[in-house]
């Protein structure tokens, strides 16, 4: 079995997941998206470090045709178009981020700083592209949505370490 799939598959499953729950507001500030999309930074950054950017990259690119054509279907083509662009920009600039600061600082660095600038350009494309000149106020939950981005990044740093201490076995 390619040692890609999992990483593929699981990122199709929430980038597909995010664009069906971004549907579902749960206030003016937050939908349901935002609760499962930033799984996606950490599928990107624990590839990073096991595989290398290059595989990164690839489960980013294949996550990306898979969930986009998906997305088409289960949500609508709008949202598959702007979480398509959103999706590609912001984990190829996390791939970049990451790779760049793998080796600098502590070993949180990479992971909170590449999920952090990756997040914030994915959700300004995202609600922009999304739900511009709608009636839904986009401006508010591309907020609260990077709120909890930021939050769930923190959070992302203790499934990080311990699969990057126990189930890769190598240090981070």
């Amino acid at each position: 079995m390619n040692r890609l799939a999992l990483p593929i598959a699981a990122m199709t499953a929430v980038v597909v997941a995010s664009n069906v729950l971004v549907q579902h507001p749960i206030n003016d500030w937050l939908t349901w998206g935002a609760l499962t999309y930033p799984f996606a930074f950490l599928i990107t950054d624990l590839t990073n470090r096991a595989a290398g950017a290059s595989a990164a990259r690839r489960v980013v690119t294949i996550g990306f045709l898979i969930a986009v054509v998906m997305s088409a279907f289960l949500a609508t083509p709008r949202i598959a178009a702007a979480s398509g662009a959103a999706f590609l920009t912001a984990q190829l600039l996390d791939v970049y981020l990451f790779d760049r600061l793998r080796n600098v600082g502590k070993w949180w660095t990479a992971p909170l700083a590449s999920s952090t600038v990756g997040s914030a350009l994915d959700t300004a494309v995202f609600f922009a592209g999304a739900f511009a000149f709608t009636a839904v106020p986009w401006v508010t939950l591309g907020l609260g949505d990077y709120a909890v981005k930021l939050g769930l990044a923190l959070l992302m740093l203790i499934p990080f370490r311990l699969a990057i201490r126990t189930v890769l076995a190598k240090p981070a």
